[in-house]
């Protein structure tokens, strides 16, 4: 792997790819059943519950998560039209599941130990009227080449989540160094999305200023053989929970907080007073 800095960074190339990142995440975002789509955040119990913005009376049992429909309901699971009672099973944490009615989607899952539904309209209004997110220009300054320092073993992190009282368990696998202005910083960070990658949450002294005051999150590639990672602060995005209410987003450990200012990245989306 060839890490970059910004000192051997094609300028044009860079901003380039970074328009297309930017892109791609927007189209996920504001997609017809994207996160700007979610209309409530419903947390089961054992008694059924019938919810206005989806089919089916809910609960959470022994077997899981089951919804029994009326006579004139119905669900698409996998394909399959599902009438009556259907049980969803016990689903694992931070997994989620999606059914099917109408123009909308039904999300089931597992949230720090909660099973909740999610329903996702397209016709949503948060979703309706989002243009974009505002962000610092891209600039090479911030990437930066770091070292990843590998624990003996993963050691699980418990952090805070957008929703108060709710706890996330990440397992880490070490630590990322890096130098800005000649101070060295460590960050934990947790696995990635693909094998190898590392994830960052992190907050610096533009949280709550110009950028989302809660969290940001950072991909890495896999480290190279000695160790060492580029970390484009370029990418900072923000987590769903900068948009809505209806997230369940980790919040940063502590030693995640950088005292200085990272003037790159996402900044605090117009949904929620940011400046264009």
């Amino acid at each position: 792997m060839t890490v970059q800095t910004g000192q051997d960074i094609d300028r044009t190339g860079f901003v380039q790819a970074w328009e297309e990142w930017h892109r791609q995440k927007e189209e996920v975002l504001s997609g017809p059943h994207g996160f700007l789509a979610i209309t409530s955040l419903r947390w089961l119990s054992p008694e059924p519950a019938r919810f206005d913005d989806a089919p089916g009376a809910w609960s959470t049992t022994d077997e899981g998560i089951v919804v029994d429909l009326a006579p004139d309901e119905e669900l698409t699971v996998d394909g399959t039209v599902v009438r009556g009672r259907h049980v969803f099973g016990v689903i694992a944490e931070r997994a989620s599941v999606y059914a099917g009615a109408g123009d909308a989607l039904i999300e089931v899952a597992k949230r720090g130990g909660h099973d909740i539904v999610r329903p996702r309209h397209p016709g949503n209004a948060l979703r309706t009227a989002f243009t974009r997110t505002p962000t610092y220009a891209p600039d090479p300054r911030w990437v930066l080449e770091g070292r990843f320092v590998a624990d003996a073993e993963p050691r699980p992190v418990t952090v805070g989540a957008a929703v108060e009282g709710l706890e996330h368990v990440y397992d880490s696998p070490g630590r990322v160094e890096f130098e800005l202005d000649g101070e060295t910083y460590r960050l934990t960070v947790f696995n990635g999305k693909t094998p190898g990658a590392l994830s960052v949450l992190f907050t610096d002294a533009t949280s709550g200023v110009t950028t989302y005051a809660a969290n940001r999150s950072l991909q890495l590639g896999p480290p190279d053989a000695d160790g060492r990672v580029t970390i484009d602060f370029n990418r900072a995005a923000n987590l769903p929970c900068a948009y809505t209410d209806l997230a369940t987003c980790p919040l940063p450990p502590t030693e995640n907080r950088l005292p200085v200012a990272v003037k790159a990245g996402e900044r605090i989306p117009l949904e929620r007073g940011g400046a264009a």
